[in-house]
């Protein structure tokens, strides 16, 4: 079964890797695993198999959906990650590497996960494998980073569990079995318990939303992805908050048959401007690059429940900005981490002239930042492009207006920071040994992820798009 390796390969080389006795030669496992995940996957999105595996488990429409650009970001950063654990060599990569393809495996599982608890403990594992890599570097805010992904991460395991709790007990008192499957909650529909499910759909939203960093559960975000090396950054940025994106839209189908829906799209919508306001104002005021690409996650985060929020157009417009966010954000955090690397620092006031110490980084980073602040002809313009079509056609006018301001005052912030790290004459020194230089392993990566934003704006393939199409179909059926 091609669904069932997804998830047993990138394990069997976690385990592998644990036991690989060569620090020079381990991670050369990543891109061995990225290249089969990735091959599997794509044999999957283009001739699906014909029956799921079990009712539990399977790639079916909302996998097909997003699981491939996941794939991609893993091979890319993989590739990436070869000469990053090089340069870094006075760090044993043991438990990176094999906790790097643990964590693809289990993003695997929870994306293909079928019922309510299995898609809770491949989300929460998933969580707990990001902890060692989060303080790869070791520095004291490294650990303080850490903590804090733990203590916010384990409120929001602790939330969704119950939120899971309170859904089944919801079918219970329905009538229902107990069976937890996508499919059985959604057909029981109409006879769920509406105090338990609006109960369940706050908490489970609380819960995931946590993993997304959706404001106010975002506090997390920017000294996770300050301290984090840039190839985990990219995962978490691409990877995790897709994992958390799908769990509440399949969350949201549940609710949906319910009759419940109009409840769950508005607080999405809320959720989502609130998210975008507050990642736009800060935007504005941080001086640390690194920090600022965690408030532009939690703008997008923003971007992709309003587009969930908005119908089936909305939503595959969602999911088609789920790829151009994962992809571009790739490109802005492997740069960044070459940047940061390069300069020995991290801020506005310590940094500058990049465009002389590190020319490809920096040019990657420019481009990187037009794109994720929806530039023609890069992806995210056309995404959400179409999420502002579809919130014009759905009447919802204001919701325009605070969009589009927002991604207008973003667009100002991130240019400001961008144009003062890359201008001006060079301040600051890395150490020789630190710096590494700019190497074709960890340049090729980020333009390669700038080429699939291009490609993702001019040609995205019909595959991709009709994958779109049909997994917002299958989530809203006959809307």
């Amino acid at each position: 079964m091609i669904e069932i390796a997804l998830v047993a390969v990138p394990l069997l080389l976690a385990a592998a890797a644990a036991a690989w006795p060569s620090e020079r030669t381990r991670p050369w496992l990543l891109p061995a695993g990225g290249l089969v995940h990735t091959a599997l996957v794509w044999r999957l999105l283009l001739g699906p198999s014909p029956e799921p595996v079990s009712a539990w488990f399977g790639f079916d429409a909302v996998a097909r959906a997003v699981l491939p650009m996941i794939s991609i970001l893993f091979l890319v950063c993989s590739a990436y990650g070869v000469a990053y654990l090089r340069i870094r060599r006075e760090r044993t990569n043991r438990v990176f590497v094999a906790t790097l393809l643990a964590l693809l495996a289990l993003l695997s599982l929870a994306v293909q996960a079928q019922q309510l608890s299995l898609l809770w403990i491949g989300a929460e594992a998933a969580t707990l494998l990001t902890v060692p890599l989060l303080h790869f570097n070791r520095t004291a805010r490294a650990i303080e980073a850490t903590w804090k992904y733990l203590i916010v991460g384990g409120t929001g395991i602790a939330l969704s569990l119950l939120g899971s709790f309170c859904l089944g007990y919801a079918s219970l008192h329905g009538g229902g079995s107990g069976d937890l499957t996508f499919a059985a909650l959604a057909s029981q529909g109409p006879s769920l318990s509406r105090p338990w499910l609006v109960a369940a759909w706050v908490l489970l939203l609380v819960g995931y939303g946590t993993k997304m960093g959706l404001a106010p559960m975002h506090t997390w975000k920017p000294d996770a992805y300050g301290e984090a090396p840039g190839i985990v950054g990219a995962l978490l940025a691409g990877g995790m908050t897709t994992m958390a994106f799908v769990a509440v839209l399949r969350v949201k189908q549940v609710v949906d048959a319910a009759g419940a829906g109009e409840m769950a799209a508005r607080t999405l919508l809320a959720l989502g401007l609130f998210s975008m306001v507050l990642a736009a104002l800060f935007l504005l005021s941080t001086r640390d690059f690194k920090r600022m690409l965690a408030y532009s996650s939690i703008e997008h985060m923003g971007i992709l429940a309003v587009g969930a929020s908005l119908g089936t157009a909305g939503l595959s417009a969602a999911l088609f900005h789920v790829w151009n966010n994962g992809l571009t954000k790739g490109a802005l955090f492997l740069s960044a981490g070459n940047i940061r690397r390069a300069a020995g620092a991290r801020t506005a006031e310590t940094v500058s002239g990049m465009v002389w110490r590190a020319p490809i980084s920096a040019r990657a980073w420019v481009v990187g930042m037009f794109a994720i602040a929806a530039t023609p002809p890069f992806g995210p313009f056309f995404s959400e492009i179409r999420i502002v079509r579809s919130a014009l056609e759905t009447g919802h006018g204001m919701t325009v207006v605070v969009f589009l301001l927002c991604l207008l005052i973003a667009f100002l912030g991130l240019t400001r920071l961008m144009l003062a790290i890359v201008d001006g004459r060079p301040r600051s020194a890395a150490r020789a040994e630190d710096a590494g230089g700019e190497t074709p392993g960890v340049i090729i990566p980020p333009l390669l992820f700038l080429v699939f934003s291009l490609w993702l704006g001019l040609a995205a393939p019909a595959v991709l798009r009709q994958s779109w199409n049909a997994a917002a179909a299958f989530l809203l059926p006959g809307r």
